[in-house]
Order: C-alpha cells, then sequence, then structure tokens
C-alpha cells in the first residue's frame, strides 16, 4: 500500500469504535509486557519500551492504563510468554501479504491465520516467499493537519535528526529510518514538538500489485479484515495498490 493509504488506514484504526480500540490495545499492552521482560521497567533505560509507550500515546491510551501495564509486565516478567511468529503468504491476484503475531499459543494463531487465508482465497507459503518483496524501515508518519511547520524545515530537521528520507503525501508528511534509527529520529522529533501520528518498523513494500476483478478485492478485504480481528496478529504489510 502506499504512504498514503498507509497513514489513511493509520487515521480509521483511531476512528473505530470501542472495540477496535480494545484491540489495538491489547496488542500495545502485549508489546509493553515483551519490552519490560527484555530490558525492564524504566523507560529511560529501555528504548523499545520508549518507542511502545510513543505508540500507546499515539493511539490515544491513558497514561494510568499504560503505567498499569508497565507495572504489570514488571511483575511477571517471569510469566510472560509470548512469542512472535511471522507468516507468509499470497491473497487473490497474487498480492502478497506478511502477518506478524504476537501470541501465547502459536497453534491456535497459526489455526486462524490459515483459516483467514483460506475463507479469502488466498494461501500461505513458506518463509521468505513473500518478504523480499519488502523493505524494513522506521516508517514514521506526520499528520498535516496537525504540523504547522513549513514542509522544507521539517524535511530538514528530519534529515539532521538521521532519517533516510522524506516524502509529501496528500495528508500527511512520511519520514523513513534505518529500523535502529527509529526512536532517536521519533525522540528528536518529539523534543522540537513535532508529534508524530505514528512511528513504527514497518515493511513497506518495493512495487505495488493491481486488482481489478471485483471478486479478488472482495476476497483480500475478507482476509484483511479476519486478520484484523485477531488479537493475535501485531501487523498485517500487503503490497495491494489500493488506490
Amino acid at each position: 500500500m502506499s504512504g498514503h493509504s498507509k497513514f489513511a488506514n493509520i487515521k480509521h484504526k483511531k476512528e473505530k469504535n470501542d472495540a477496535a480500540k480494545g484491540k489495538i490495545f491489547t496488542i500495545i499492552g502485549r508489546e509493553i509486557a515483551v519490552a519490560v521482560k527484555e530490558g525492564g521497567s524504566d523507560p529511560a533505560n529501555n528504548s523499545k519500551l520508549r518507542d511502545v509507550i510513543a505508540k500507546a500515546k499515539a493511539n490515544n491510551m491513558p497514561n494510568d492504563t499504560i503505567e498499569r501495564g508497565i507495572k504489570k509486565a514488571a511483575g511477571d516478567a517471569g510469566n510472560v510468554n509470548y512469542e512472535n511468529n511471522v507468516y507468509e503468504g499470497y491473497g487473490p491476484g497474487g498480492v502478497a501479504i506478511i502477518v506478524e503475531t504476537l501470541t501465547d499459543n502459536k497453534n491456535r494463531t497459526a489455526s486462524n491465520v490459515r483459516s483467514a487465508f483460506t475463507k479469502g482465497n488466498g494461501s500461505v507459503g513458506t518463509t521468505g516467499c513473500v518478504s523480499y518483496m519488502f523493505d524494513t524501515k522506521g516508517q514514521i508518519f506526520i499528520d498535516k493537519e496537525e504540523c504547522s511547520i513549513d514542509p522544507d524545515e521539517l524535511m530538514m530537521i528530519a534529515l539532521d535528526s538521521g532519517a533516510e528520507d522524506f516524502a509529501e503525501n496528500d495528508d500527511s508528511f512520511e519520514i523513513t529510518t534505518a529500523p535502529e534509527d527509529l526512536g532517536s529520529v521519533r525522540e528528536n522529533l518529539e523534543s522540537q514538538g513535532i508529534i508524530p501520528a505514528s512511528a513504527e518498523v514497518a515493511r513497506i513494500p518495493q512495487t505495488l500489485a493491481k486488482l481489478t476483478d471485483e471478486t479478488d478485492i472482495k476476497n483480500l478485504q475478507k482476509i484483511l479484515d479476519l486478520l484484523d480481528e485477531d488479537d493475535d496478529v501485531q501487523n498485517v504489510y500487503n503490497n495491494w495498490d489500493e488506490e
């Protein structure tokens, strides 16, 4: 998906109903638990936790909910057994799909992911079958409506902060970084009063695939909707050109 549609999707998710917000909060809660287990409960000494907290705030998670999540994770650190798994496959028309999951039950998650693909006339492939078609980058979106800085000035701030690239979309500015530089670039932007709408490591498609058949489009949307509803699914990336 293009930068524009990706940002539109971010805004759409934020405006969803309470049930969808609960799903987002569940995802972030698990990420907090894993970050605390790996690096401790002090954000000052845990860059991964700082990034997750920034993601939580960008999704309007209340501060007390964030703090409770950190305290709970610190107390249960020895009992956190979430496992990262990545599934790759094809949707209708050969659209490439990558599904990142974080789960305490790998068998349940694998079954649900395969079911989503099957119901949308897609198929799960082997590891590496489509990931080579994506670049892993830090991706920061800034809402134009929330940013009064001149685009050229914003670009220079981003590049001086260590960003690799800067692009202007219809309703957002998109900043890309090396994955390991995401946190430092985001923090430098925030220190200058520039608050991203989102900032996370993402898989960006190198090329986009167009779908013209209405049945294919409906089936692909079915796959994406089913995956979106699954609490074990953290992120879904695809190379569908929606525009």
